[in-house]
Protein backbone atom coordinates (compact mmCIF):
# COMPACT_ATOMS: atom_id res chain seq x y z
CA UNK A 1 0.00 0.00 0.00
CA UNK A 2 1.18 3.33 -0.81
CA UNK A 3 2.01 6.53 1.80
CA UNK A 4 2.76 9.73 0.84
CA UNK A 5 5.15 10.98 3.24
CA UNK A 6 5.24 15.03 3.84
CA UNK A 7 8.40 15.64 6.17
CA UNK A 8 10.87 18.23 7.00
CA UNK A 9 10.48 22.03 8.09
CA UNK A 10 12.87 24.84 9.71
CA UNK A 11 12.74 23.06 12.61
CA UNK A 12 12.65 19.42 12.04
CA UNK A 13 14.99 16.80 9.86
CA UNK A 14 13.04 14.84 6.99
CA UNK A 15 15.75 12.43 7.13
CA UNK A 16 14.82 11.58 10.95
CA UNK A 17 11.05 11.10 9.95
CA UNK A 18 11.92 9.07 6.77
CA UNK A 19 14.64 6.68 7.70
CA UNK A 20 11.47 6.01 10.49
CA UNK A 21 8.99 5.02 8.55
CA UNK A 22 11.66 2.88 6.39
CA UNK A 23 12.80 0.93 8.77
CA UNK A 24 8.89 -0.66 9.32
CA UNK A 25 10.20 -2.38 5.70
CA UNK A 26 9.03 -2.58 2.35
CA UNK A 27 6.77 -5.30 2.58
CA UNK A 28 3.32 -3.97 3.25
CA UNK A 29 4.03 -0.66 2.31
CA UNK A 30 6.15 1.67 -0.08
CA UNK A 31 6.77 5.09 0.68
CA UNK A 32 6.48 8.55 -1.62
CA UNK A 33 8.74 11.26 0.35
CA UNK A 34 8.29 14.90 -0.10
CA UNK A 35 10.23 17.07 1.95
CA UNK A 36 10.05 20.80 -0.18
CA UNK A 37 6.64 23.34 -0.74
CA UNK A 38 7.61 23.18 -4.23
CA UNK A 39 7.33 19.59 -4.54
CA UNK A 40 3.57 19.26 -3.10
CA UNK A 41 0.64 18.98 -5.14
CA UNK A 42 -2.79 18.78 -3.35
CA UNK A 43 -4.40 16.92 -6.52
CA UNK A 44 -2.39 14.22 -5.65
CA UNK A 45 -3.43 12.80 -2.49
CA UNK A 46 -6.04 10.84 -3.91
CA UNK A 47 -3.59 9.09 -5.53
CA UNK A 48 -2.48 7.53 -1.54
CA UNK A 49 -4.78 5.67 0.71
CA UNK A 50 -2.57 6.83 3.37
CA UNK A 51 -1.21 10.53 3.62
CA UNK A 52 1.35 11.19 6.72
CA UNK A 53 2.15 14.95 7.01
CA UNK A 54 5.52 15.22 9.90
CA UNK A 55 6.21 19.04 8.93
CA UNK A 56 4.55 21.79 10.90
CA UNK A 57 3.11 24.97 8.98
CA UNK A 58 6.06 26.99 8.77
CA UNK A 59 8.47 28.73 6.09
CA UNK A 60 11.74 28.57 5.26
CA UNK A 61 13.35 31.37 4.18
CA UNK A 62 13.66 30.65 0.44
CA UNK A 63 9.78 29.23 0.23
CA UNK A 64 7.44 31.90 -0.98
CA UNK A 65 4.48 30.95 1.27
CA UNK A 66 3.16 28.60 3.80
CA UNK A 67 2.08 25.34 2.88
CA UNK A 68 -1.22 24.51 4.73
CA UNK A 69 -2.94 27.48 2.81
CA UNK A 70 -6.77 27.63 2.69
CA UNK A 71 -6.74 25.64 -0.30
CA UNK A 72 -4.69 22.74 1.10
CA UNK A 73 -6.82 22.37 3.95
CA UNK A 74 -9.98 22.24 2.14
CA UNK A 75 -7.96 19.35 -0.09
CA UNK A 76 -6.99 17.53 3.06
CA UNK A 77 -10.68 17.76 4.57
CA UNK A 78 -12.20 16.86 1.23
CA UNK A 79 -9.14 13.70 0.93
CA UNK A 80 -10.24 12.41 4.17
CA UNK A 81 -13.95 12.38 3.90
CA UNK A 82 -14.01 10.71 0.71
CA UNK A 83 -12.06 7.88 2.41
CA UNK A 84 -8.89 8.72 2.52
CA UNK A 85 -6.59 8.20 6.19
CA UNK A 86 -4.23 10.81 7.26
CA UNK A 87 -1.39 10.08 9.74
CA UNK A 88 -0.36 13.43 11.88
CA UNK A 89 2.87 13.08 13.66
CA UNK A 90 4.91 15.47 15.86
CA UNK A 91 5.22 18.51 13.64
CA UNK A 92 2.12 17.83 11.77
CA UNK A 93 0.14 19.52 14.47
CA UNK A 94 2.34 22.71 14.43
CA UNK A 95 1.51 25.82 13.27
CA UNK A 96 -1.98 24.98 12.84
CA UNK A 97 -3.50 26.56 15.98
CA UNK A 98 -4.52 29.70 13.23
CA UNK A 99 -5.45 27.15 10.58
CA UNK A 100 -9.47 26.63 11.68
CA UNK A 101 -10.09 23.50 8.87
CA UNK A 102 -7.27 21.51 9.67
CA UNK A 103 -6.88 21.98 13.25
CA UNK A 104 -10.67 21.04 13.41
CA UNK A 105 -10.22 18.24 10.82
CA UNK A 106 -7.12 16.36 13.19
CA UNK A 107 -8.96 17.36 16.46
CA UNK A 108 -6.43 19.25 17.91
CA UNK A 109 -2.84 21.39 17.42
CA UNK A 110 0.07 22.08 19.11
CA UNK A 111 0.33 24.63 21.91
CA UNK A 112 3.79 24.89 22.61
CA UNK A 113 6.53 22.52 24.51
CA UNK A 114 9.28 23.34 27.11
CA UNK A 115 13.05 22.10 26.65
CA UNK A 116 13.23 18.83 25.51
CA UNK A 117 13.45 16.47 28.60
CA UNK A 118 12.06 12.69 29.95
CA UNK A 119 8.86 12.00 28.35
CA UNK A 120 7.11 8.66 29.52
CA UNK A 121 4.53 7.56 27.23
CA UNK A 122 1.54 5.48 28.69
CA UNK A 123 -0.64 3.62 25.77
CA UNK A 124 -4.10 3.52 25.97
CA UNK A 125 -4.12 -0.65 26.12
CA UNK A 126 -7.97 -1.08 24.61
CA UNK A 127 -6.95 0.71 21.79
CA UNK A 128 -5.84 -1.12 18.82
CA UNK A 129 -2.99 0.94 17.73
CA UNK A 130 -1.69 0.98 21.26
CA UNK A 131 -1.76 -3.54 20.96
CA UNK A 132 1.43 -4.87 22.07
CA UNK A 133 2.77 -1.19 22.81
CA UNK A 134 4.54 -1.24 26.38
CA UNK A 135 4.63 2.03 28.17
CA UNK A 136 8.15 3.64 27.43
CA UNK A 137 10.37 6.63 27.98
CA UNK A 138 12.50 8.86 25.49
CA UNK A 139 13.94 12.24 25.22
CA UNK A 140 11.66 14.35 23.84
CA UNK A 141 10.04 17.88 23.30
CA UNK A 142 6.61 17.25 25.56
CA UNK A 143 4.01 18.58 23.07
CA UNK A 144 1.16 20.91 24.65
CA UNK A 145 -1.85 20.19 23.42
CA UNK A 146 -5.38 21.97 22.08
CA UNK A 147 -7.29 18.62 21.95
CA UNK A 148 -11.05 18.78 21.00
CA UNK A 149 -11.57 15.71 23.69
CA UNK A 150 -15.16 15.46 22.81
CA UNK A 151 -15.19 13.96 18.91
CA UNK A 152 -11.58 11.83 19.14
CA UNK A 153 -10.59 8.29 20.85
CA UNK A 154 -7.92 8.57 22.82
CA UNK A 155 -4.30 6.34 21.74
CA UNK A 156 -1.95 7.36 24.93
CA UNK A 157 -0.75 9.88 27.42
CA UNK A 158 2.33 11.77 27.56
CA UNK A 159 3.97 12.47 30.82
CA UNK A 160 6.54 14.56 32.35
CA UNK A 161 8.01 17.24 34.68
CA UNK A 162 5.42 19.35 33.20
CA UNK A 163 2.52 17.15 33.48
CA UNK A 164 0.41 15.26 31.60
CA UNK A 165 -0.69 15.79 27.96
CA UNK A 166 -2.98 13.64 25.04
CA UNK A 167 -0.32 11.47 23.04
CA UNK A 168 -1.99 10.40 20.48
CA UNK A 169 -5.88 9.98 19.25
CA UNK A 170 -8.05 8.54 16.58
CA UNK A 171 -10.78 10.64 14.62
CA UNK A 172 -13.77 9.27 12.14
CA UNK A 173 -14.39 12.41 9.42
CA UNK A 174 -16.88 11.35 6.65
CA UNK A 175 -15.46 8.29 5.05
CA UNK A 176 -12.02 8.59 6.82
CA UNK A 177 -9.69 7.79 9.65
CA UNK A 178 -7.54 9.95 11.51
CA UNK A 179 -4.17 9.14 13.95
CA UNK A 180 -2.36 11.24 15.76
CA UNK A 181 1.10 11.15 17.17
CA UNK A 182 2.46 13.70 18.94
CA UNK A 183 5.91 12.34 20.07
CA UNK A 184 9.24 12.54 17.19
CA UNK A 185 11.32 15.32 17.53
CA UNK A 186 14.24 13.19 18.41
CA UNK A 187 15.78 10.45 16.36
CA UNK A 188 15.72 8.02 19.60
CA UNK A 189 11.88 8.14 19.63
CA UNK A 190 11.57 6.91 15.95
CA UNK A 191 13.93 4.24 16.81
CA UNK A 192 12.54 3.36 19.74
CA UNK A 193 10.99 -0.54 19.12
CA UNK A 194 7.67 0.55 21.62
CA UNK A 195 7.26 3.28 19.10
CA UNK A 196 7.88 1.61 15.67
CA UNK A 197 5.43 -0.60 16.77
CA UNK A 198 3.31 1.92 17.53
CA UNK A 199 3.64 3.39 14.19
CA UNK A 200 3.31 0.45 12.51
CA UNK A 201 -0.08 -0.03 14.03
CA UNK A 202 -0.62 3.10 13.39
CA UNK A 203 -0.25 2.51 9.75
CA UNK A 204 -2.62 -0.79 9.78
CA UNK A 205 -5.20 0.68 11.73
CA UNK A 206 -4.80 3.24 8.77
CA UNK A 207 -5.05 0.85 6.07
CA UNK A 208 -8.34 -0.95 7.33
Amino acid sequence: MNVWVIGKDRWHSAEIVFQGFEQLGLDTFQYTMTDSVEEFDANRLEDYPIVAVCRSNSQFEHEHRFWMNEDVQQSFERYVENGGSLLVIHAGTAGYQSGERFRKLIGGAFLHHPEACTVKICPESSHPIAAGVEEFQVHDEHYMMDWEKSDTELIMRTVSEHGEQPGGWTKMYGQGKICVLTPGHEEEVWNHPMFQKLLNNALHWCAE
